[in-house]
């Protein structure tokens, strides 16, 4: 059995990774950075059928050089899944920009001193589509990059995720080893959950349900599930074409008033605060002023970006799932569990 460690194995994207693993026929080795919660993954995991036999775990830090060498020991392929997503951006930029930079560093230059034979990043659109013209007609592709050099305002989010990227490949270029690197661009991940941990995107359907938002503004979220996500990390580890390469991964955009409408129609018990209403755009761009959530995200009002994310499907070798049928399946998994 070949043994590929998963950073971030806690996480919504981290566990299904290493539940296809397993499924698969890998042995996992799981990182994270409290032991406590090894036992609960193990548990999320096997709940969603999956038989834990191979499946081990280290703990590491993002931050630290303590352990990193050993737990490359005998690896095959390193999934780098680990590093902080939010919605609000932190007053200190560093505590997004360092665990995701220097995180990325200290995985590949451990991963490259063992001989591990591909990495798999996950990266983001964040590092694709952001800082170019508002008014863009092109549709982005894996070949974009996100401009820092812009007037664009910027999210520190978007900027970690970018300047991770570009980390991860300059190292590899600079070892002679670029084409054992591949990168997953995923947009906004919906799916159903395995554990309890709603991420950014279950906060998202939470304020939908419980009446924060009293309209919803017009903002578009392009979007994928989780489960073509973690299939793609897949592919990327088996496919040796796919080496050296990126691939942006979505299906449609989802706007908020629509995510709403689903809502109501799908669990209309538990939306019943569900905004009926659709806010019109100035007065999202005066109420963002005093919501932060909604000021982190007022680069998504108006249309939606256009992608182009075909690549990916020809390597998944089919149609990714619906852009609806994702959303749902992590709002019923909320429901289901009273995560709302």
């Amino acid at each position: 059995m070949k043994t590929v460690l998963v950073t971030g194995v806690t996480g919504f994207v981290g566990g299904h990774v290493a539940l296809q693993l397993l499924n698969a026929g890998y042995r996992v080795r799981g990182s994270l950075r409290s032991p406590g919660r090894a036992d609960k993954v193990r548990k999320e995991l096997e709940a969603a059928g999956a038989v834990t036999n191979a499946l081990e775990f280290v703990t590491l830090d993002l931050l630290d050089d303590a352990g990193w060498a050993e737990a490359m020991s005998g690896v095959y392929a390193v999934m780098h899944v680990a590093s902080p997503f939010v919605i609000e951006m932190p007053e200190d930029p560093d505590e997004l920009i360092r665990p995701a930079v220097e995180g990325t560093e200290r995985v590949l230059k451990a991963a490259l001193g063992a001989d591990v034979k591909r990495i798999v990043l996950t990266s983001s659109i964040a590092a694709i589509a952001y800082g170019d013209d508002p008014e863009r007609k092109v549709p982005f592709t894996d070949a974009d990059w996100t401009r820092l050099d812009t007037a664009i305002p910027i999210t520190t989010y978007i900027r970690s995720k970018t300047l991770a990227e570009h980390r991860a490949w300059d190292i590899m270029k600079a070892a002679g080893r670029e084409n054992d690197l591949v990168c997953i661009n995923p947009t906004n991940i919906y799916g159903p959950l395995l554990g309890d941990d709603i991420g950014t995107s279950g906060l998202i359907i939470r304020r939908l349900l419980n009446g924060s938002l009293p309209a919803a503004p017009r903002i578009h979220l392009l979007s994928v599930d989780v489960r073509d996500v973690a299939a793609l990390h897949l592919a990327a580890l088996e496919t040796d074409v796919a080496g050296g390469q990126r691939f942006l991964v979505s299906a449609r955009a989802l706007s908020l008033p629509e995510m709403a409408r689903l809502l109501r129609r799908n669990f209309p018990d538990q939306a019943r605060r569900a905004p009926r209403l659709t806010l019109p755009n100035w007065v999202t761009r005066l109420y963002a002023l005093f919501d932060q959530d909604l000021r982190d995200n007022i680069g998504e009002l108006g249309r939606p970006k256009r992608v182009h994310g075909a690549r990916a499907e020809i390597l998944l070798g089919h149609k990714l799932i619906d852009a609806e049928t994702a959303f749902l399946a992590m709002a019923k998994t909320m429901i289901d569990r009273d995560l709302v």
